[in-house]
């Protein structure tokens, strides 16, 4: 766990990376509204294995380090409403400002970290955190040459935001989180921006579909999104 600083504090966070005395491009991973857990931590391990560094930071520190709120170790149906009650709030209090705000020193501290490269970082995000790695894409494009989102309401800042987009882009849907009419006038915006992208909607799942700590996780989905989320990291960061 670290401490990063940002224009409001110090923000906790998790990295994993491989531990080989060598420089690795960096990715910062927005996890889910539910945040630093076990599940999370294990994907970061997956995708450092990969040779990356991976930063998770807490999106909700001004609430209070992670776990922000209580969590089971597993996130069934007849808990989740519950939880997201409780989060909701410190979702709506974290306003498009801070966001950037955070990002700039999430990226700041990437930079700054002995074992991370000179290169471009990647940006991943998941549920919520899908909407906040497409906004810290457009908001450093010489900076950030791949994102992806997976599970997440990413056409939420409409066309205006996806036209500034520079980076490669990979976008995971839901069946339950978008229609194929939605689906279409999103990759319409992004085709009209001339945005280099995937866009798709992951068969068979439903909103969370690769957290396996929850009723959504779907196997074969999380195999999917690494299969589209490895090699698009391959072809844009500058690997070892």
């Amino acid at each position: 766990m670290l401490q990063i600083p940002t224009a409001d504090g110090q923000a906790d966070a998790f990295a994993a990376f491989p531990d080989r005395g060598e420089r690795h491009p960096g990715v910062l991973m927005y996890p889910d509204a539910f945040g630093i857990r076990p599940v999370l931590r294990e994907m970061a391990r997956e995708l450092a294995g990969h040779g990356y560094y991976v930063l998770v930071p807490n999106l909700f520190y001004r609430h209070g380090p992670a776990p922000v709120i209580e969590l089971p170790e597993h996130v069934g149906e007849e808990v989740r409403p519950g939880l997201v009650a409780r989060l909701m709030p410190l979702i709506e209090a974290h306003t498009p400002e801070r966001v950037l705000s955070d990002a700039d020193g999430y990226l700041g501290f990437l930079a700054t970290r002995p074992e991370v490269g000179a290169g471009p970082v990647a940006v991943t995000g998941y549920c919520i955190g899908g909407l906040l790695a497409m906004r810290t894409a457009v908001a450093h494009p010489g900076r950030v040459a791949a994102v992806a989102a997976f599970h997440g309401p990413v056409g939420a800042d409409g066309p205006d935001g996806l036209a500034k987009l520079t980076a490669q882009v990979h976008l995971g849907h839901a069946e339950t989180d978008i229609t194929p009419e939605a689906l279409g006038e999103v990759n319409q915006a992004l085709d009209s921006a001339g945005v280099d992208y995937t866009s798709e909607i992951y068969p068979g799942t439903v909103h969370g579909f690769t957290m396996a700590d929850t009723d959504a996780f779907n196997p074969a989905a999380l195999r999917r999104h690494w299969d589209r989320l490895l090699p698009l990291l391959d072809r844009t960061l500058a690997n070892g």
